[in-house]
């Protein structure tokens, strides 16, 4: 078991960078955190996390990194040993870390060549946070679409120790490494990328009031208002100006006792995509959003990515 806590923060490639950095801070609800850099933007929500989000400059759309968390630096240490011992590759061993917000941690890649960090003694926000009519708390999940489903499942759980919480049918799997339903799921896809990134927020209102800001933008939500079956959480997806999709939620499913829970496999039919019969299933043009652009991975076109 490496000791994963928490899902820290994601980082982002986009060529459209102010025009992110705009809508992130304006309509998004987050703050931006000072720092230095010019060609990379890091976003705080409400809650302690030093980030959740960064953006960074770049020719093409495209994943960065990742992270979670870890207890101490022990626990980073040990599981690069872990790591080694499986013959995973480590991009940068465990050291004091440069990015913002510091902190001891490791980065390496999966088998789809997505770069992870594990990370630990991250800087706190002190900050006065900047109270809005949405805010944002953290990270509650992301979503990638692989090529081979049973192949990186294997690997989180396996290797990285998350537990399977949930099926949609042999279309998607959800992965937890705490007591929340998904830290990150999978979609099973023709090629690799981010299929979309979930928010989370307080309420239903925020939720709804998160809708209202979007669409006085200028822009609309992708899907929803709704409820999914699995997770049974409140969800709405938009698309950013970079071609992302994001996900303002709240309520999802805790897993209380470890050992009583069984994995569910559950159909893929409208009244579980969508509890309250609203949204209903994603459109085309949602799916095809969620489908993102091909990434091949930070190891196989590193000269489209900044340097890390």
């Amino acid at each position: 078991m490496l000791g994963i806590t928490h899902l820290r923060h994601i980082s982002l490639i986009t060529p459209n960078f102010d025009e992110q950095v705009a809508f992130y801070s304006n309509v998004w609800g987050l703050d931006r955190v000072e720092t230095s850099e010019e060609d990379t933007a890091y976003f705080r929500g409400a809650g302690p996390e030093h980030h959740i989000l960064s953006l960074h400059k770049g020719d093409k759309t495209g994943l960065h990194h990742f992270a979670f968390g870890m207890v101490d630096k022990n626990a980073v240490d040990r599981a690069a040993e872990i790591l080694q011992s499986k013959n995973v590759r480590l991009v940068d061993p465990p050291g004091y870390l440069e990015e913002a917000g510091g902190g001891y941690g490791l980065r390496f890649l999966d088998p789809e060549n997505r770069l992870i960090e594990l990370s630990a003694w991250v800087e706190v926000q002190t900050s006065i946070w900047s109270k809005k009519n949405v805010d944002p708390v953290k990270l509650n999940h992301i979503v990638m679409n692989t090529t081979d489903l049973d192949g990186i499942v294997e690997f989180y759980t396996d290797v990285l120790g998350f537990k399977i919480t949930d099926w949609s049918e042999h279309q998607m799997s959800f992965l937890r490494c705490n007591k929340k339903h998904h830290s990150i799921a999978f979609n099973q896809a023709p090629h690799t990328s981010v299929n979309h990134i979930a928010y989370e927020l307080d309420s239903v209102n925020e939720v709804m009031r998160g809708i209202a800001n979007v669409r006085e933008a200028g822009l609309k939500e992708l899907w929803g208002p709704g409820r999914h079956g699995p997770g049974d959480n409140i969800f709405c997806y938009f698309q950013d100006p970079g071609g992302f999709v994001m996900e303002y939620t709240c309520y999802l499913e805790t897993i209380e006792d470890e050992s009583e829970w069984r994995a569910r496999v559950w159909k893929r039919v409208p009244h579980l995509m969508d509890q309250w019969g609203i949204a209903g299933p994603p459109s085309p043009e949602a799916r095809k959003a969620m489908g993102g652009e091909p990434d091949l991975g930070w190891a196989v076109v590193d000269s489209i990515h900044p340097s890390i």
